[in-house]
């Protein structure tokens, strides 16, 4: 080999085309973690239509969230639910995320999905299990509004987040985070009741887990209308079986006639209701999103499609 052929430098990237290849790396970075809030939780990704030329996209905005309320006569109810869901928006910045009531506040759900007139929806039910309101109302809200494209969500309950918030309720409250012994102790979950099975057996098995979260402390369901037993009947039968140290769960989402009847028969610990503690405003977002994905049991979600070739 030469002299002048061993002094010949090795072909190497130029730094130009270095400092390109780490700037493109640096931009795809930027775009992905755009897509994620600071909690970790991704944000709704905008779409481009097919066919469109990159300067001139139609862009599709993610559906809207309408949340459904029961409604309440207690002012603290609509503002509660208001609270509940301003966190929901801090999660998920840019959706757009609205409120219906089923009676007793404005604005009603009819009047809710006409604001939204031919566009995209997800009903997310602000109820704890499937009843009535979940199997009837919601649905003959939606078949009424049919240039409007709904999903129904599943309702809040059961799932561990709701268990998450009610855990923390009754910590605030004053249950102690580390139960030393739990022989005496035992917890009352006050629901609102219904007569449909499927509700009572909803608010089962919400118990079942929250007594698994407790560490096996016993947790039994009780209700405030349409069935037993009721929350006074549930406290006496616990304390005759030598459970005297007994708190009372509050398994509603917003404070209301019920909430406040349930805390009155508590014959200790009293936790609020869930309203807008953070596990429920990611809760919300669960089941929007995963009511997008369709990937919900046949009888937890409806579209209006479904509703109208039922009719």
């Amino acid at each position: 080999m030469t002299e002048s052929a061993s002094a010949q430098p090795r072909e190497s990237l130029p730094l130009d085309s270095t400092a390109q290849l780490l700037t493109r790396i640096t931009a795809q970075l930027g775009a992905q973690l755009s897509h994620v809030s600071l909690n970790g939780t991704r944000r709704p990704v905008h779409h481009r239509t097919g066919g469109s030329a990159p300067g001139s996209a139609t862009i599709t905005r993610a559906p809207a969230l309408v949340a459904v309320a029961h409604g309440s006569r207690d002012p603290q109810a609509l503002r509660t639910v208001m609270r509940l869901l301003d966190r929901v928006r801090e999660l998920r910045p840019g959706l757009d995320v609205r409120l219906g009531h089923i009676e007793l506040n404005e604005p009603l759900l009819p009047a809710a999905l006409s604001g939204l007139g031919p566009g995209d929806a997800v009903l997310v039910p602000l109820l704890l299990g499937r009843g009535h309101h979940v199997k009837r109302d919601i649905p003959a809200a939606v078949a009424a509004a049919p240039a409007l494209r709904a999903t129904i969500a599943a309702p809040l309950g059961p799932h561990p987040l709701l268990v998450e918030a009610l855990y923390g309720r009754l910590v605030e409250a004053g249950w102690p985070a580390e139960e030393t012994d739990s022989r005496g102790s035992a917890v009352v979950l006050a629901a609102a009741g219904s007569r449909d099975p499927d509700s009572a057996a909803d608010t089962r098995r919400t118990a079942r887990m929250l007594s698994e979260r407790l560490g096996g402390v016993p947790v039994v369901p009780a209700y405030a209308s349409a069935t037993t037993p009721t929350v006074p009947v549930a406290v006496r039968a616990l304390a005759a079986r030598g459970r005297h140290r007994v708190a009372v769960a509050s398994y509603f989402t917003a404070p209301g006639r019920f909430a406040t009847a349930a805390a009155a028969a508590a014959p200790g610990t009293a936790a609020a209701p869930l309203g807008a503690h953070p596990a429920m405003a990611r809760l919300l977002l669960w089941r929007y999103d995963q009511a997008l994905t369709g990937a919900l049991p046949a009888h937890e979600v409806a579209t209006n499609d479904h509703l109208l070739a039922s009719a």
